[in-house]
């Protein structure tokens, strides 16, 4: 009787008036776009302070008037940091260990991840949780115990060994991420091609790998910034400068009890950031795919 009485109120409203209700709704909608914008110009600043700064003269860097536009604007940072340091030898260091660590780790993360859940075994939980515990653990509190087995293994000061560290760090992310793809596929796919007669490789390359491709993408990419941004490690591990990557030569710009060109270290991290960047847009539609698509279920 209560719910017809105030479904009744709902309908009977003066002419031309629409419900409370309804009046509400565009009010939270344009509350939540402005709260967004906020948020968005907040996030959004910094990389246009970056990038117009990399764009201004030392003269217009250093004014204590702030410049939103640059007045006189320049590609002279650019060159110098192109020209007068090491960058293209850094950016092949970077290319060469990111992308073979990057290919590696999905390697390995790929027949983890589905053996943790296609199969059933004694201490497949437990398994899970230290990569978990693992992947939460700072990179810091792995850093001398790293150093000293790369010492003695005489990794040190090689690519070979970077990409292994490399490795170990995009390791427990990619196996817990492409975990969620294979769980959110359903058995009935394997049970029907073990039926026409398929076994297990033939699953796993013919069937089970188009479907996670999507999420091979999207762990492919927060793996990539993950190791793209990585110092410590590329620091730490390599002497020579010839071996260093881009994460080190742009912390080179700012050297103690000397003075910084900021324009040249903006226009250093926009070039740094360039690659990240074009890569994302490049597979931006197949990472919302295989987010939404991990997403279904844990």
């Amino acid at each position: 009787m209560s719910a017809t009485v105030s479904e009744t109120q709902a309908v009977v409203t003066p002419s031309g008036t629409a419900p409370v209700g309804r009046r509400s709704r565009p009010r939270r909608r344009t509350g939540a776009t402005i709260v967004a914008l906020v948020f968005s110009v907040i996030w959004i600043f910094p990389v246009y302070w970056m990038v117009i700064t990399s764009f201004k003269p030392r003269a217009d860097v250093m004014t204590p008037d702030p410049q939103f536009i640059p007045l006189h604007p320049t590609m002279v940072n650019f060159v110098n940091a192109v020209s007068k340091t090491d960058f293209l030898l850094n950016l092949r260091n970077s290319v060469v260990v990111v992308f073979t660590a990057i290919v590696f780790a999905l390697l390995i993360a790929l027949f983890a991840s589905a053996a943790l859940s296609r199969f059933r075994f004694k201490g497949r939980r437990t398994i899970m949780v230290m990569i978990l515990a693992v992947q939460m653990l700072p990179g810091a509190a792995l850093l001398i115990p790293q150093f000293l087995i790369f010492n003695d293994l005489g990794l040190l000061n090689k690519y070979i060994g970077l990409i292994l560290a490399y490795v170990a760090a995009v390791l427990p992310f990619s196996i817990w991420s492409l975990r969620g793809f294979f769980v959110s596929i359903p058995v009935e796919v394997e049970e029907a091609a073990m039926v026409d007669g398929a076994g297990t490789w033939s699953i796993l390359w013919r069937i089970l790998f188009p479907l996670v491709v999507p999420g091979l993408i999207s762990t492919s990419i927060f793996g990539f910034i993950t190791a793209w941004n990585e110092y410590i490690l590329a620091f730490t591990f390599m002497k020579d400068t010839t071996m260093y990557t881009l994460p080190v030569w742009l912390a080179g710009f700012a050297i103690p009890n000397q003075p910084v060109d900021y324009g040249g270290q903006m226009a250093a991290s926009v070039l740094f950031s360039l690659p990240v960047v074009v890569l994302f847009l490049i597979i931006q539609r197949h990472l919302v795919t295989g987010m939404s698509a991990g997403a279904v279920k844990g």
